[in-house]
């Protein structure tokens, strides 16, 4: 069955990857940039020519549309999601896919970055996808895979759908949102404007995983207020706010709490920004933990640090500031696990086993939960994110198509 969308999945992502839809989290805005607002008006032209009801982009950017129903009977709204953007970590404008059809099995090189090499010595599940399609960017660039093969998977499944009415289901909800990627994809208004039961995000890595348990996160704001004078005439009056801002972070530990030494259930604190001059200067943070106890006592870690330096040079001002992001969303779905259970059912009946491991971050599904619409996430193939390694199995996306089809019959047959 799935090689029947092999092609269109295809073609799908390398043309939503093409357009540049990076977020920014230091814009105000919603959605943050007007670029995302272009793969939206794609998306709604698409759905609209595919014969979906009630398309519309909302005021805070989402996309929102229905796959009506064809089966009798009062059953769930389930929806359907995925994000738009793209993440700010790396290069996303000029983004040119490029398909190597039929995986040798050897390295893969990218024509922009000729010293760049993709290999299953620095990605060990590329060596599974011998003989597949596999969809790379070109070396400069992130591919955006994370999350445009979501919305290739959910796209083909409602092109799929609305083409073969004959096929029972209930009412679909799609939703494809901005700003994922910096912690703002789910407006306070989402919920009621979704309209479902419960919904999926598409947003996962390996074939077979169905994700329950998130991160809980927060997001920080240190600022470090200095004194400024000339250099020439310092002594005893300069303040050196980026010396400041260095103690912070070297009196953080880095041993034992930051990405690139935690993994499994570890949780971290990660500087992800710095900026500013002598006088003053900003430092944000992303806190991260599968527990709320934990990410408590993180961000208390935080602020003893800040005023254990501002301790030390009392001229200086040195504020914290700490705010919510999402919380694990395990702590409402494993209250009750039938949506978990239709997706680990669809799996299997993909010829799969289904896999459940926390995913160490989170997804609009985390939000979505926490606000009262219990959405698990669902592997769509993506590998090597936020990065110039990004690839991606078109066959694997089709995986994730079949599943996605599956949910929603199952769903009709329950």
């Amino acid at each position: 069955m799935t090689r029947e969308f092999d092609a269109e999945l295809e073609q799908r992502l390398v043309r939503y990857a093409a357009v540049d839809s990076q977020s920014d989290g230091a814009s105000p805005t919603s959605p943050s940039t007007e670029r995302q607002l272009d793969m939206a008006r794609m998306l709604e032209a698409e759905l609209k020519e595919m014969g979906a009801e009630d398309v519309t982009i909302t005021a805070y950017g989402a996309v929102l549309a229905t796959v009506p129903a064809t089966a009798e009977g009062d059953l769930p709204v389930v929806g359907l999601l995925a994000h738009v953007d793209t993440a700010p970590a790396f290069n996303a404008t000029g983004v040119k896919p490029v398909v190597h059809r039929g995986y040798n099995g050897g390295d893969i090189t990218f024509a922009d970055a000729p010293a760049l090499k993709l290999s299953p010595e620095n990605s060990p599940y590329l060596a599974e996808k011998v003989g597949e399609d596999i969809i790379t960017a070109s070396g400069t660039t992130l591919l955006g895979g994370d999350d445009k093969a979501g919305v290739a998977i959910i796209m083909t499944a409602a092109r799929h759908l609305l083409a073969n009415p004959a096929i029972p289901h209930g009412r679909i909800r799609l939703a494809f949102t901005p700003d994922e990627e910096i912690g703002r994809g789910v407006d306070a208004k989402l919920p009621k404007d979704l309209g479902a039961d419960f919904a999926y995000t598409f947003d996962g890595s390996k074939p077979g995983e169905i994700e329950y348990e998130s991160f809980s996160a927060d997001g920080a704001v240190v600022k470090v207020t200095g004194v400024a004078a000339h250099p020439g005439w310092a002594k005893d009056k300069l303040v050196n706010a980026l010396h400041l801002a260095a103690k912070i972070v070297m009196t953080l530990p880095h041993v034992t709490m930051t990405p690139e030494t935690t993994d499994g259930r570890e949780g971290f604190i990660h500087l992800v920004e710095m900026k500013g001059q002598a006088a003053a200067c900003e430092l944000q943070f992303i806190l991260r933990d599968f527990e709320r106890d934990g990410l408590e006592a993180k961000g208390a870690l935080l602020r003893q640090v800040c005023e254990t330096v501002a301790a030390t040079e009392p001229k200086a001002e040195i504020t914290c500031e700490i705010r919510p992001q999402y919380r694990n969303m395990r702590y409402w779905l494993e209250k009750d696990m039938t949506p978990v259970e239709l997706a680990r059912n669809a799996v299997r009946d993909a010829g799969m086993e289904p896999v459940s491991v926390p995913i160490r971050g989170g997804t609009d599904g985390s939000r979505l939960t926490e606000m009262g619409v219990p959405t698990p996430n669902v592997f769509t193939g993506m590998q090597e994110i936020h990065g110039p390694l990004e690839w991606i199995s078109v066959q694997d996306m089709a995986k994730a198509t079949e599943v996605c089809l599956n949910i929603v019959r199952r769903v009709a047959e329950a």
